[in-house]
């Protein structure tokens, strides 16, 4: 029988007199899932277009969870040949998480602090200065979930200088299609990830809350709310809690219209909290088999 370069049963004398004339099936699985992801970043940004994008990367990191686990690609990345790419895929994996526990965090932190201000708008006797200070508190907590992004974005923009590889001359069609796949999966999870921390935050859309207040101000209530309908179901929870406390009236219309945005957003959190769990314990699992791989 012909030795089979997917086959490490086969031999290496298969391998080296030989280019294999396909990749691997998973990696042409991988390279179609990693396109359908790339799909999404051409439209604009929406919480449902970005909780279909969150499971176009479950679909890949998890078919990229059982490449890795192949005896193709412990072939392929073995330490004492390919030393200097396990060593980047590993800091890539590291940048991943890092990414996604952002992610994770700042949800976190702003479910907590969303459960504390519905509780007492519910509560039927708070009056308004209860609930103004907890509104402000609320947007205390939002700031702070702000700074900690805009500091992961950070070292982000920082570091992805470093994700690329140097080209490899490497002969082997096998490796160089793993290779570069896996390049290109790591670009597309952080962008992902890029752009849910920017929706999470609010920063999806370039107007400015100022301009928004003062549009307030000077046009009737239902422009600003146009407005606030482009925003993320984040940005519009900020914009109606500080029009609350810019106008520091405490009538129905403005508490049930906080209450509205405030069930929103909760429902785009747990979407996104079910996706980002998923990923972190694939993520992790995909390290996981890196280190085995670097200490075989």
């Amino acid at each position: 029988m012909a030795s089979s370069p997917l086959n490490p049963k086969s031999g290496n004398h298969g391998r080296s007199n030989s280019l294999p004339s396909r990749p691997h099936p998973l990696i042409v699985t991988c390279n179609e899932q990693l396109d359908s992801l790339r799909a999404f970043t051409q439209t604009s940004s929406s919480s449902s277009l970005l909780i279909h994008k969150i499971g176009a990367l479950q679909d890949l990191i998890e078919s990229v969870e059982k490449l890795i686990q192949l005896p193709l690609t412990l072939d392929a990345l073995l330490p004492q040949r390919q030393q200097n790419w396990v060593d980047e895929f590993l800091d890539g994996s590291l940048r991943l998480l890092d990414m996604c526990t952002a992610a994770k965090d700042g949800l976190l932190h702003t479910k907590v602090c969303t459960r504390e201000l519905q509780t007492i708008i519910r509560r039927k006797r708070s009056g308004e200065l209860e609930l103004t200070t907890e509104v402000k508190k609320f947007l205390t907590s939002r700031k702070v979930v702000k700074k900690a992004i805009s500091k992961a974005l950070a070292i982000l923009r920082g570091t992805s200088k470093n994700c690329n590889i140097s080209s490899t001359t490497n002969k082997d069609r096998q490796t160089v299609a793993l290779i570069c796949l896996l390049q290109d999966v790591e670009v597309a999870t952080l962008s992902t990830f890029q752009a849910l921390l920017q929706f999470i935050s609010g920063s999806t859309k370039s107007k400015s809350n100022s301009w928004l207040s003062i549009s307030k101000l000077i046009r009737p209530k239902r422009v600003g709310c146009s407005l606030a309908a482009d925003e993320s179901e984040f940005a519009q929870v900020d914009i109606a809690l500080q029009s609350f406390v810019f106008t520091k009236t405490c009538k129905l219309e403005d508490i049930n219209n906080m209450q509205n945005h405030l069930e929103k957003m909760e429902l785009c959190m747990h979407d996104f909290e079910e996706g980002l769990e998923f990923l972190f314990r694939r993520l992790i699992k995909i390290r996981v088999s890196l280190l085995n791989i670097l200490n075989h």
